[in-house]
């Protein structure tokens, strides 16, 4: 009777209970929603990148321009490409792109050659028509003149002038001849030329010490050893004067 009774309160206890159900029911849930996420993932196709335009270049495009006696890549655009030349930066490119009615982006090599020959032009004659503090020459030393340089006679003034600040003797001459920095920069630990090695510092042995292995004597002990400096011989006792004779009887 004792093990009806046991098995009966088991069998009560292990009966369904409330909260159970619950959980099962939260998992089987979760196993649907599972399941129809990876339905919806099936049943959605596969994302199509859109394929790049490959569309064929013009047959009139130039891969190289010729501006100011320098080459320029025609993949560049307008303000890029401008800078190619000497003399030419982001402002001077953007105020003959503004001048010549060009987009900033357009390539290069789209360009028509009566445009490039006007955009030549434009760069040549930049001075005329920018403001004096546009330009990258003013007040010139032989003219006096405000003018803007571009191309190879850039370099060519340029060498001139430190020729001439070499002949006048002046400060930023003599460190050009010295190839020392010009515009007051530290030299102390940038900037070095020659054979500088660094700062040698002499190892100085106290007097005294041991002499190291295998190493000659310290000063101090080789100037003991050196004989004394030969002294002068002293002088001879004077001779005392012989006695006068004995007078004659």
């Amino acid at each position: 009777m004792a093990e009806e009774g046991v098995s009966k309160k088991d069998e009560s206890k292990k009966g369904d209970h409330p909260k159970e159900e619950k959980k099962e029911g939260k998992k089987g849930g979760e196993h649907k929603e599972k399941g129809e996420h990876k339905e919806e993932k099936a049943k959605k196709p596969a994302r199509v990148e859109p394929k790049k335009d490959e569309s064929k270049k013009d047959e009139n495009f130039k891969y190289i321009i010729r501006l100011v006696n320098t080459d320029v890549d025609g993949n560049k655009p307008l303000v890029i490409g401008l800078q190619s030349v000497k003399g030419v930066g982001p402002r001077v490119a953007e105020i003959i792109a503004n001048r010549a009615n060009v987009k900033r982006t357009t390539k290069v090599g789209d360009l028509e050659d009566a445009k490039v020959e006007e955009l030549e032009k434009l760069i040549l004659t930049y001075g005329e028509y920018v403001p004096a503090w546009a330009v990258n020459r003013q007040m010139d030393f032989e003219t006096g003149e405000d003018m803007h340089i571009v191309g190879v006679d850039l370099d060519v003034r340029r060498k001139d002038d430190i020729n001439m600040m070499k002949m006048i003797r002046c400060y930023k001459g003599v460190r050009h001849e010295d190839g020392q920095k010009v515009r007051g920069q530290r030299t102390r630990s940038n900037g070095r030329t020659g054979l500088t090695l660094g700062v040698m510092r002499q190892r100085l042995q106290q007097p005294g010490a041991a002499p190291a292995a295998g190493g000659a004597a310290p000063a101090a002990e080789k100037k003991e050893e050196k004989p004394a400096a030969a002294a002068k011989p002293a002088a001879a006792p004077a001779a005392k004067p012989a006695a006068a004779p004995a007078a004659k009887k």
